[in-house]
């Protein structure tokens, strides 16, 4: 169900790492082992993914979480294709030259969203550098098409960063998503070789950013551990993030996709996340999940839901 890593069919799966040295993929210690997906309610949202020919982070990116997420129907719909203009050391999406923009798409997730009954739904895309506004129209297209077939639902984007698309982060708030996500993914001396193709600064921008142009908008941002950062690190990026009026951090463990893909320096223990976790709280998070098996969208619905109380009730957003 999972793509293969390193290639789809002929064309290479990440052909600007095929020239790497291959990193031994290492063993996954026990707490992150997961259930194969085989429940009828899983085949389901498959089969409604499939027959909307749509895209989900959940099996480009090779999520952990897919079985249970889509056990409980559940998926992460990614748009603007499955080609990712950029070429991340961590990330298992496909990078490439992509193809046209399909006009057709925020329909069909719309569509998609309605029949799965999503009370809260998430949209992330590939990096679409070579779209003048990085693809925050079609962002903002797909949040207007749910919102007239199921305007109960609520809406998460995690964008990419948007680099020098002057006026795409305004085009995306503009649409009133629910929740605005942006990860920064990694500590920052990590950038040059895990992120290249990003900035560590321009990505606290933007989130500090969304608030400016909405301070009703719950911001979120999340790491991976596990890639050779140290804990003064991360405890620096939290700061950062709260500076930046960031309200929801998730932290989870990076596991290695494929022998071309950055290695696994440490796994990350369950009592050192929870170390973790109660250090976020301490810097004023109003939300917080941090697990070895937890990503950007895993449990977000309920996580909203407790993101909203917690402002409701009076939590800091700053």
């Amino acid at each position: 169900m999972v793509k293969v890593h390193d290639t789809t069919g002929p064309r290479p799966r990440h052909p600007e790492k095929a020239h790497k040295p291959d990193n031994p993929v290492r063993r996954k210690p026990g707490w992150i082992r997961v259930r194969a997906p085989q429940s009828r309610i899983w085949a389901e949202t498959r089969d409604i993914v499939r027959k909307g020919k749509l895209s989900t982070v959940c099996e480009e990116a090779a999520c952990p979480n897919l079985g249970e997420c889509w056990t409980r129907k559940h998926a992460t719909f990614m748009i603007l294709g499955d080609i990712c203009t950029r070429a991340c050391a961590f990330c298992n999406v496909a990078t490439g030259k992509p193809g046209p923009v399909d006009e057709d798409e925020p329909r069909r997730i719309a569509t998609a969203v309605a029949t799965m009954g999503l009370k809260h739904a998430v949209i992330t895309s590939v990096d679409r550098d070579d779209l003048p506004d990085g693809g925050a129209r079609h962002f903002a297209r797909v949040i207007h098409a749910i919102r007239e077939v199921s305007a109960q639902t609520t809406i998460e984007v995690l964008t990419p960063d948007f680099r020098n698309k002057d006026g795409a982060l305004e085009t995306v708030i503009a649409a009133r998503p629910d929740v605005f996500n942006h990860n920064l993914e990694t500590v920052p001396a990590l950038y040059p070789r895990i992120r290249p193709g990003a900035r560590y600064f321009h990505s606290l921008s933007i989130l500090n950013r969304a608030r400016e142009l909405d301070a009703e908008i719950f911001t979120k941002s999340g790491i991976m551990v596990g890639l050779g950062e140290t804990r003064e690190e991360i405890l620096q990026v939290m700061d950062d993030m709260r500076s930046a009026r960031v309200e929801f951090i998730t932290i989870g463990q990076y596991l290695q996709p494929s022998p071309k893909h950055a290695a696994v320096e440490k796994f990350w223990t369950p009592q050192e996340f929870k170390a973790l976790e109660q250090a976020a709280w301490s810097k004023g998070f109003l939300m917080v999940a941090a697990t070895p098996l937890t990503r950007s969208s895993h449990n977000a619905d309920a996580d909203f839901e407790a993101l909203r109380k917690a402002r409701a009730q009076g939590g800091a957003s700053a």
